[in-house]
């Protein structure tokens, strides 16, 4: 496959999808689309994209509805009443919580990508609302101007803290957050030396960590000439920052990392492939949400190059489920399962974040994810369509064990929105056989049908 992506050519990889008799838009291709750009549809969420056709849906996806903004209304109130706790791990609930009722999947998810990209653990940070105003930095930037978010993360209190840059002062500059934002935000290993860190380190003393807030002391700044990229002048952090990312290197970076959360895992794209989304992110004055509609939209995103072609991090896993049957659950709960499969979020593991990809598969993780689809399926605190039940669900497909092939359509109702593969004969039959067996409880009788789903190896892929 490696050889296959990187033969691709970008201007067809590129253009916009178009349906053909051959490859139409149908719910399988719903299904997918909104299992990346979100974490999963509902099957009425898969019904409305295929009526209303890819154009309309990537509208949908990457335009904020005012059910968006009543509900981020809602849930911030809900946030403030966390931070009297100064629990951190609280807001990680919060946050799954919003992630399942968002009428804004997208956003959420790209949030998400953001979270990994500026990884902040607040297991040093330690403080909620630290925490919470760097979430809501990112939020409000997900889609919005690159440059605009690194400024803003560059005096992110939470990020000073993690970067022990709370006190940057021109006699020992600390040199954490000017090393970073080259190699892990902006740049890329090679695209920068030791030389220019010290430098932009300089360019950042004074901004300093005040009763929690950012705040710049100019006693405590270089004010003399620094050589950074190969310019010189008595640069400040805000423009060390725009040189970094004049670089040409900067937008192929978030290109590169925006194609591996979207699109694969792996094989890396060639830098032909990347050089398009590059030239877009520059032209666009680095928007990321263009970028994020062209990738979502593409040929290749709908092609075999990306289908099935990522592997499904422990928050696709319990959110994805619950958002496609309709369910909630105690979100304290789904936390600590997330934790233990390695995916907390306000925690992860480093400055580097998630490393994603088969990282998240190994004996006792995919033993964790089946136990962790079993506990929401059968917890009493999660309830599936609004109270009614998981059969409730199954009903709105028009599935009916009762029904003359009735089990046939449980099977594959339950593949296509769950499994981003379609299954094979020797794998399906078994589950046929397993859905005809009568059970008094409907609803635990399709509990059990969706548990055998979610223990095969076809759905660890996404």
């Amino acid at each position: 496959m490696a050889a296959d992506l990187n033969t691709v050519d970008p201007a067809w990889a590129w253009r916009p999808f178009e349906p053909a008799a051959d490859r139409p838009w149908n719910q399988p291709l719903a299904a997918h689309l909104y299992r990346r750009a979100g974490f999963g549809g509902s099957g009425e969420d898969l019904r409305k994209a295929v009526e209303r056709g890819l154009p309309a849906t990537l509208d949908a996806l990457l335009q904020a509805a005012p059910a968006a903004q009543e509900f981020d209304t809602r849930i911030e109130q809900l946030a403030s009443t966390l931070l009297g706790s100064n629990d951190p791990r609280r807001l990680s609930a919060w946050w799954l919580y919003r992630m399942i009722g968002t009428p804004a999947p997208c956003l959420e998810k790209t949030t998400l990508f953001w979270h990994g990209h500026f990884a902040t653990s607040a297991a040093k940070v330690e403080d909620s609302e630290m925490m919470l105003a760097q979430y809501r930095l990112l939020h409000q930037h997900a889609f919005g101007k690159f440059g605009p978010l690194v400024q803003g993360i560059s005096r992110d209190p939470a990020m000073l803290e993690w970067l022990d840059s709370t006190t940057n002062r021109k006699v020992h500059p600390n040199e954490n957050y000017a090393r970073e934002v080259m190699e892990l935000f902006c740049l890329g290993v090679g695209n920068y030396t030791e030389r220019d860190i010290q430098q932009v380190a300089r360019a950042f003393t004074g901004w300093e960590l005040r009763r929690g807030k950012f705040e710049f002391n100019p006693y405590q700044h270089d004010t003399g000439t620094k050589t950074i990229l190969g310019q010189s002048g008595k640069y400040n952090g805000d423009q060390a920052i725009e040189i970094i990312l004049a670089q040409p290197a900067a937008p192929r970076f978030i290109a590169r990392k925006l194609f591996r959360y979207f699109v694969c895992d792996e094989p890396a794209p060639s830098p032909e492939l990347i050089e398009p989304l590059a030239k877009q992110l520059r032209a666009g004055d680095f928007e990321i949400g263009p970028v994020i509609r062209t990738i979502l939209g593409s040929n290749l995103f709908f092609s075999t190059h990306a289908i099935a072609r990522k592997v499904r991090s422990p928050v696709e896993v319990g959110v994805g489920l619950l958002r496609a049957l309709e369910a909630t659950t105690n979100v304290y709960k789904l936390a600590d399962g997330l934790d233990q499969l390695g995916q907390a979020v306000f925690y992860p593991p480093n400055v580097k974040g998630w490393d994603g990809g088969r990282t998240w598969i190994n004996s006792s993780t995919l033993l964790g994810r089946a136990n962790l689809v079993r506990t929401l399926l059968s917890a009493p605190e999660t309830r599936f369509a609004e109270g009614r039940g998981l059969a409730a669900v199954a009903q709105r497909a028009g599935i009916e064990f009762s029904q003359p092939g009735g089990p046939e359509r449980a099977v594959d109702w339950l593949a296509e929105l769950l499994l981003a593969v379609p299954l094979a004969t020797a794998v399906r039959e078994p589950l046929v056989a397993l859905a005809r067996e009568p059970m008094e409880d409907p609803n635990r009788r399709l509990a059990r049908l969706v548990h055998a789903v979610c223990a095969l190896p076809e759905f660890q892929l996404v």
